[in-house]
């Protein structure tokens, strides 16, 4: 029998990226060192990870190697610890000080972090809040959907009474500053589902920015009632709202002149952030509106990347839009209507 050649041709390898390099990574690891870094990951890393675990299963030896690599190089380009840097310093400082010394240090040194509350929405259903919040004030609606991710806040408002819906968009988009004491409340009405009887609730959060991200993605017909409804009770609301409705999926509705235009004065490493979070067909069309060799080479550098902070890329998507309604205010391009249907 012939002796097996485990050795491949280096140029044969296909090296791994994004989920599936991180996936081989986190198998590398014991189950309590892979828990660690999962529990500080969000819900939908958490999902595309197990999904890649399960895919490189049975990778090459080689592959493993290269993904190694791979994480060196980039550990090496780094400038910062970053990660983890709280804990460890914590830590340290406990074993060297002893705890109560070290936290009467690190009270006085530690800078100031914004705290989130209400965590645990995220990794519930959109049913399971709506049947929550279905018999709570509209005003405790409206802080839970602003402390959602816009699709979910949105499927959740469409499950509530429709006599409600407009009145908590509104809600949303006037809501004010909301104490800490009010959300802890919130954070045990949700996991226990006992009725908030504390009144008077006054982090901050929502405004008519998240208002208009809620209704980006609700259906067309709901859009339509409860933005005549909103226009109706208070104009100005109605019209900031959709204005700010424009987003940067939008932009497909440019025609290549108008699009070529606009990319002509957007910076290249703002562009390869923004694309890397675009839906494919509006990848494409502003790719096909670029020169081959400036296309191609934002194409090389997003796969160089791999995977990107998704508060990146939305704020890139955002400054790209911005952009646009600067071009369209002076003249210079012409924004595609966004109300039409297209089925």
């Amino acid at each position: 029998m012939p002796d097996l050649d485990f050795d491949m041709d280096e140029d044969e390898l296909k090296p791994l990226h994004g989920s599936a390099a991180a996936a081989v990574l986190l198998m590398l690891f014991s189950e309590d060192e892979a828990a660690q870094i999962l529990s500080r990951l969000e819900p939908d890393e958490v999902r595309q990870l197990g999904y890649a675990m399960y895919d490189v299963a049975d990778v090459e030896i080689e592959e493993v190697n290269l993904a190694l690599d791979q994480f060196v190089n980039k550990a090496r380009r780094r400038t910062t610890i970053g990660y983890g840097a709280t804990r460890h310093i914590r830590g340290a400082m406990h074993k060297a000080l002893g705890a109560e010394r070290a936290d009467n240090i690190l009270a006085r040194i530690t800078p100031p972090t914004r705290t989130t509350k209400l965590s645990m929405l995220k990794w519930m259903e959109s049913g399971e809040i709506a049947a929550i919040l279905e018999n709570e004030h509209p005003q405790v609606m409206a802080i839970i959907l602003a402390h959602l991710d816009p699709t979910a806040a949105a499927e959740v408002l469409s499950m509530l009474p429709q006599e409600y819906q407009e009145d908590v968009v509104y809600r949303v988009a006037t809501l004010g500053p909301v104490s800490a004491e009010a959300l802890d409340d919130l954070e045990v009405m949700m996991t226990s589902g006992t009725p908030i009887t504390k009144k008077g609730a006054t982090s901050q959060r929502g405004g008519t920015s998240e208002a208009a991200a809620i209704m980006n993605n609700v259906r067309k017909d709901m859009e339509q009632r409860i933005m005549k409804a909103l226009t109706k009770r208070d104009k100005i609301i109605g019209q900031t709202i959709e204005e700010e409705m424009f987003i940067f999926d939008n932009l497909i509705d440019l025609d290549d002149k108008n699009m070529g235009a606009l990319l002509r004065g957007i910076d290249t490493e703002l562009m390869i952030v923004a694309l890397k979070g675009a839906n494919e067909m509006l990848k494409a069309k502003m790719l096909g509106c670029m020169s081959q060799r400036a296309a191609q080479s934002i194409v090389d550098e997003m796969e160089e990347r791999g995977p990107m902070r998704l508060a990146d890329v939305i704020e890139a998507q955002k400054q790209v839009v911005a952009e646009a309604r600067r071009l369209a205010d002076q003249g210079t391009i012409m924004l595609g209507a966004g109300g039409d249907d297209f089925v």
